[in-house]
C-alpha cells in the first residue's frame, strides 16, 4: 500500500535511511536522520512524503523537496526515494515515484531531478525505466568514507 507519510512514521523511515546513509556509495552524506527531524520534514512536507507499506510495516519511503531557491526553481523539485532491502524488487519502488509524480503534477511541479551517486548504477537504472533522462555527471562532487564519487543528474517533465 502506498499512503502519505505521517509523523508517526518516522522511526521506520529514519532507520531505512540511516541504513542507506551508513552504506558508502548510495549517498553523499554522513549525518545520520533522527526521528525528531523525520518527523518535522514530514510535517513540512505535506503533500510531498510518502510510504510504501507491506504487513502493516513502512518497507520505503519518497519525498520531495525544493531543488533550488529562487523563484525561477518553483516548478522544479528534486526528490529521493529509499527501499529498505526486503522491499527492492518487488515494484514497491515505481508505485511510490508513480504516487510522488501524481503528488508534484497536484503541487505544480514541472521538473523532477534526481541527484544519484555514480557508485549507484542501480539507481540510475531504475530511473531510466521510469523514464528519467540522463542530464550531467559531475565528477567527484561526493566524498565518503575515503572515497570520490560523480554526481549523476537525471530529470523528468512531468
Amino acid at each position: 500500500m502506498i499512503r502519505a507519510a505521517h509523523p508517526d512514521d518516522a522511526p521506520a523511515i529514519a532507520a531505512i535511511w540511516n541504513a542507506v546513509i551508513a552504506q558508502p556509495h548510495i549517498t553523499f552524506t554522513t549525518d545520520t536522520k533522527s526521528d525528531a527531524a523525520v518527523a518535522q520534514m514530514i510535517a513540512e512536507r505535506a503533500g510531498a512524503f510518502r510510504v510504501a507499506e507491506t504487513d502493516g510495516t513502512v518497507a520505503g519511503f519518497a519525498t520531495f523537496g525544493s531543488f533550488r531557491s529562487g523563484p525561477g526553481y518553483r516548478h522544479t523539485a528534486e526528490h529521493s526515494i529509499m527501499l529498505g532491502p526486503q522491499a527492492r524488487g518487488q515494484g514497491l519502488g515505481r508505485a511510490l515515484m508513480d504516487a510522488l509524480e501524481s503528488d508534484a503534477k497536484a503541487a505544480d511541479i514541472h521538473l523532477l531531478v534526481a541527484g544519484i551517486s555514480g557508485g549507484n548504477p542501480d539507481a540510475v537504472a531504475f530511473h531510466n525505466r521510469l523514464g528519467f533522462a540522463h542530464s550531467g555527471r559531475i565528477p567527484q562532487a561526493g566524498y565518503k568514507f575515503g572515497q570520490w564519487f560523480d554526481l549523476i543528474l537525471m530529470h523528468k517533465v512531468i
